[in-house]
């Protein structure tokens, strides 16, 4: 005989907590994205929205490896932000198009969000499916934009002066625009040569200091 079970006296029913909610996730990673970058522009256009400092440029496939973990995190903590948020922008069969890391998570454990190991399809990680991501923080006074072409990923929201440097010596490689434009960039163009337009917009939007960090007031 079914024994219909009753709550102990003086103790309200436990409720299950909802399961959370994917698209909630997507919304607030996305909006937070949304905020910090232009998510219709492609480099060499201006990318960021308030963030107006100089860019540094790293290759956009370490920005997709273990090491860059704790770069960004470290980054992430220069600003009081808790996580990293990831935006998968352009990558088709993306398992996870959004992620949200605490900053205190180690490289192994960016890696086994961003990566693919011998149970996951390495055609449904970030690692080989995305074109385009953006990372930022809740403070969105960061950000990192990365494109599978032309190969590159800029930051902006480096903390000033010598923290910059320090960041910069122990996460890099990373170059200022004019480097970029000397050393990476050409291997991505026929002929190995940076047509003139682009190499002019490249550095109008991301060389020169433009203005203070953050978000416009």
């Amino acid at each position: 005989m079914n024994a219909r079970i009753r709550s102990a006296p003086g103790r309200a029913p436990r409720r299950r907590s909802p399961a959370p909610d994917p698209t909630s996730k997507w919304e607030a990673v996305r909006g937070r994205a949304a905020a910090v970058f232009d998510l219709g522009a492609r480099l060499p256009a201006q990318v960021f929205r308030g963030l107006a400092d100089e860019a540094v440029f790293c290759e956009f496939d370490v920005l997709l490896t273990p090491d860059a973990g704790p770069a960004l995190a470290a980054l992430a903590r220069s600003h009081g932000d808790r996580q990293v948020d990831l935006l998968v922008v352009e990558g088709a069969g993306v398992a996870e198009p959004v992620l949200s890391l605490s900053v205190d998570a180690t490289a192994d454990d960016y890696w086994a969000e961003v990566g693919f190991d011998a149970v996951r399809d390495p055609l449904e990680s970030v690692t080989v499916a995305a074109r385009v991501v953006a990372l930022t923080g809740p403070s969105g006074r960061w950000g990192c934009r990365g494109e599978r072409d032309p190969e590159v990923a800029v930051l902006r929201g480096l903390p000033d002066g010598g923290a910059r440097d320090d960041w910069s010596l122990r996460y890099g490689p990373c170059l200022g625009a004019a480097d970029a434009l000397a050393h990476w960039l050409p291997v991505t163009f026929r002929g190995r040569h940076v047509p003139d337009a682009h190499a002019a917009e490249l550095s109008a939007n991301y060389g020169a200091r433009q203005g203070s960090r953050g978000r416009p007031g």
